[in-house]
């Protein structure tokens, strides 16, 4: 049966690869906040960026929806950076008697700074289409993150790998 598959991690801990390995060894589609604002609001969305996530999160919630009664994952690549986001996750899916499952990319600093330098520095030479991460964005977002407990996560995958355990719910990498 389908199923939600929520990744958490932080800023480029390798969620969207995850997210397409994910995809291509299942059924499933990747629903990405970032994938859809990009384009829409650019390297530069200024103060609209938060209302306009919002609101993308709540049309993707629905949009998962409609895949997982086709009988196709719903892979939600947007990171569910704090334990209130993750509750509220849950809840959704609970009330929709849709089965959910977080994957966590536990990613060790110097891994995580080498993965961001390396983003930005993809993103300058135009070979990737990500935002670019200035100290200002860098530092609301690790503001903003928390880490999950063990007892959140269904699958932890130890260093951040960048494909899906071939293993069982809850076991890690």
């Amino acid at each position: 049966m389908a199923k939600a598959i929520l990744i958490c991690g932080r800023l480029c801990s390798g969620k969207s690869a995850y997210a397409h390995a994910l995809r291509r060894s299942r059924r499933g589609a990747v629903l990405s906040v970032d994938e859809l604002l990009l384009p829409l609001l650019g390297q530069m969305p200024g103060e609209h960026l938060d209302d306009c996530a919002e609101t993308v999160r709540r049309i993707l919630f629905q949009k998962s929806l409609e895949l997982i009664e086709s009988g196709i994952d719903a892979i939600l690549d947007w990171g569910f950076w704090t334990k209130a986001q993750r509750a509220e996750a849950r809840s959704f899916y609970d009330s929709h008697g849709v089965s959910a499952e977080f994957h966590y990319l536990d990613v060790p600093d110097d891994e995580w700074k080498r993965r961001v330098r390396g983003r930005n520095d993809a993103v300058l030479a135009g070979s990737c289409s990500a935002y670019f991460v200035d100290a200002n964005l860098l530092s609301k977002f690790e503001g903003l993150f928390e880490a999950p407990s063990r007892g959140e996560m269904d699958v932890w995958v130890d260093g951040g790998a960048l494909s899906p355990p071939s293993s069982e719910p809850g076991t890690s990498q």
